[in-house]
């Protein structure tokens, strides 16, 4: 184990790690990106890396590192292949999962959307419609409540509802792979209100629920229009569109018409978040940020110091919401380097709670290597390689985790 870092954090701060059905699992038969794999629009993911048989082994690992909090979705396209048609081995499948893990001490986190989508649904329109936002997702989430509820822990419902619209409709090559502004706005309207209307209804469970918001920061690099047009329209879609509708019910996606939906104030328990790199904007386009700072695999600047600045904006905005760090991960082959990542996390994560950020939990993606969509298998993010080795670099998670476990 690392040595002590002297770290006292709160009592029951959760310690977890996280996964998604397609990444570890593979794509499902009967969703739109095993469509996508065997169209050449994405590389095959075969069985992912084995956690659909290797659960327990997994459990067990992450257990005896103290890493007993454990989000993982739920595969849609598993439960219900064909419209109004439920999977009753797919369903105890799961239910195995989900009491394996309760064998080994972890509690389970559920995401019912990890970007992937049935293909008979995603063939409806998705969520390019409303209609079906309201009678397909709205009779799934009602269904994963009462199937699965018993054996779960707590809900984070949508993974990065910010992220998934711009990753399939503006061109950045998931399905169904469009390029066209006006389905964006629509899609990103629909996932946010899929997202807080599937929080309400899982707080009926009586267990907690987060949110998953990819958020970056923003730095402006230049003083030209476009660019500042750029920045208004990423911190629109990015940041306000999903608080504005938890703090005051009020939904503004660029393109739309702004919508009050009072009823959708305040649903999450947690506002949770996935931090993985700051971002700049320079002659009206995206660039990495800082400039100086190491690049990795995904393109992106590796700089754990951004994490510091989400929690800041959050607090300000938010100041008596609680935090959740849903998702902090590197990809990358050098564990060292994840290491020192981890550690300058954990290092502005204990700062911000020092300085009264109310942080209720740290998640680091993932635990295991796995497939990372149009990359295949060749980034690397896990605590844990694919023959189930643990890095070194859990040890550093440990550590931490054992003080409050």
């Amino acid at each position: 184990m690392s040595q002590n870092s002297g770290r006292v954090w709160p009592q029951g701060f959760i310690w977890g790690t996280g996964s998604s059905s397609t990444q570890s699992e593979g794509a499902a038969q009967h969703s739109d990106w095993y469509d996508w794999e065997r169209t050449g629009h994405a590389p095959l993911s075969g069985e992912g890396n084995g956690f659909g048989t290797r659960f327990a082994e997994d459990f067990a690992l992450l257990s005896r590192h103290f890493l007993r909090h454990y989000r993982l979705s739920i595969e849609w396209a598993r439960i219900e292949p064909e419209e109004g048609v439920h999977d009753q081995a797919a369903i105890n499948h799961y239910r195995n999962i989900l009491l394996s893990a309760r064998e080994h001490g972890i509690e389970i986190w559920v995401c019912l959307h990890h970007f992937s989508l049935p293909g008979w649904f995603a063939r409806s329109g998705g969520f390019l419609k409303s209609d079906n936002r309201l009678l397909y997702w709205g009779r799934h989430v009602d269904f994963m409540a009462k199937t699965f509820g018993d054996l779960v822990s707590g809900w984070q419902p949508v993974n990065e509802a910010n992220y998934y619209p711009t990753a399939a409709f503006l061109g950045r090559g998931w399905p169904p792979g469009h390029n066209a502004l006006d389905e964006w706005s629509l899609v990103s309207q629909q996932i946010q209100l899929a997202n807080a209307e599937a929080a309400l209804r899982l707080k009926q469970t009586g267990l907690p629920v987060a949110s998953i918001f990819g958020l970056s920061t923003l730095q402006l690099l230049d003083d030209t229009d476009q660019s500042q047009e750029f920045a208004e329209f990423f911190d629109a879609a990015n940041w306000s569109a999903g608080l504005r509708l938890f703090r005051d019910g009020e939904l503004h996606i660029p393109g739309t018409e702004a919508q009050n939906y009072p009823e959708l104030a305040g649903t999450f328990d947690m506002i949770g978040f996935s931090y993985y790199c700051a971002l700049g904007v320079e002659q009206g386009k995206l660039v990495p940020y800082p400039p100086e700072a190491p690049l990795s695999p995904l393109k992106y600047s590796i700089w754990p110091d951004g994490l510091g600045l989400v929690l800041s904006r959050l607090h300000r905005e938010l100041p008596d919401t609680p935090l959740l760090i849903a998702e902090y991960g590197i990809g990358t082959a050098d564990d060292s380097q994840r290491e020192e990542y981890l550690e300058r996390g954990l290092e502005i994560a204990y700062q911000a709670l020092q300085d009264g950020i109310d942080i209720r939990g740290f998640f680091h993606w993932t635990a295991v290597d796995n497939y990372e969509w149009l990359h295949g298998y060749d980034v690397q993010f896990g605590l844990i390689d694919r023959d189930r080795r643990p890095k070194n670099s859990i040890a550093i998670l440990a550590r931490e985790a054992r003080e409050t476990a």
